[in-house]
């Protein structure tokens, strides 16, 4: 990359539907503007606030309106959604309480720093994603995740060969604290000269901010 390239970072989370449904714009934000797109995976809020946000009398409806739209929102775009199977965080939708044991979401978000380092964080999203969130039954047994990694361009076995995840979760840990410096905690946010732009309906504001400052690519 160009020393003087634009950087839009991209504060994502693997648990997250609205994270899901904004990849197919991301790739298109890519190749249509100057900028480079740079994936920053955050672990989701349920791991981050540690249920606190969710220790409300109104929680059910939180969870309630947000599978409502995020439904609703991939049917508008188009997109399919299914609640995945296994969830990448283990937490009883009851109590809102997370499990201690968390086999999937530290693995996805290492993988996702570890496709970063490559050049490729956006492609391992947009392919990781829509596996998880497509309907793939037991995403993450068997070939799944290999074949949907393979078609973006990427080598599972490759990425895992040296994966740190304890070095890969502190480099997370670093991203959330740059989400907050960015002015948000939400995800998605993209994030462009310190201004966030979050939720997957800003990505029109965010392009709308890259071409004032004349980086859309030449047709």
């Amino acid at each position: 990359m160009a020393d003087d390239l634009k950087t839009v970072d991209v504060f994502f989370s693997f648990r997250s539907p609205y994270s899901y449904l904004v990849t197919p714009d991301l790739l298109k934000l890519r190749a249509d503007y100057n900028v480079e797109v740079k994936l920053r995976p955050v672990l989701p809020i349920a791991l981050r606030a540690k249920g606190a946000l969710f220790d409300d009398p109104q929680a059910q409806l939180k969870v309630g309106y947000i599978l409502t739209d995020a439904f609703r929102r991939a049917d508008f775009l188009g997109m399919k959604m299914a609640w995945p199977s296994p969830d990448p965080i283990v937490q009883d939708f009851t109590t809102f309480e997370v499990a201690e044991d968390q086999p999937y979401i530290y693995r996805l978000s290492a993988l996702g720093i570890a496709a970063e380092k490559l050049g490729k964080g956006i492609d391992f999203a947009h392919a990781a994603s829509h596996l998880i969130f497509g309907g793939t039954e037991n995403w993450d047994q068997g070939d799944h995740l290999k074949n949907a990694l393979a078609d973006a361009g990427l080598d599972l076995n490759a990425l895992e060969a040296n994966l740190n995840i304890d070095e890969c979760i502190k480099e997370v840990e670093a991203n959330q604290a740059m989400l907050e410096k960015a002015g948000h905690w939400g995800v998605p946010t993209m994030a462009f000269n310190g201004e966030p732009f979050f939720g997957q309906d800003r990505i029109d504001t965010l392009r709308w901010r890259l071409e004032q400052q004349g980086l859309k690519k030449a047709d």
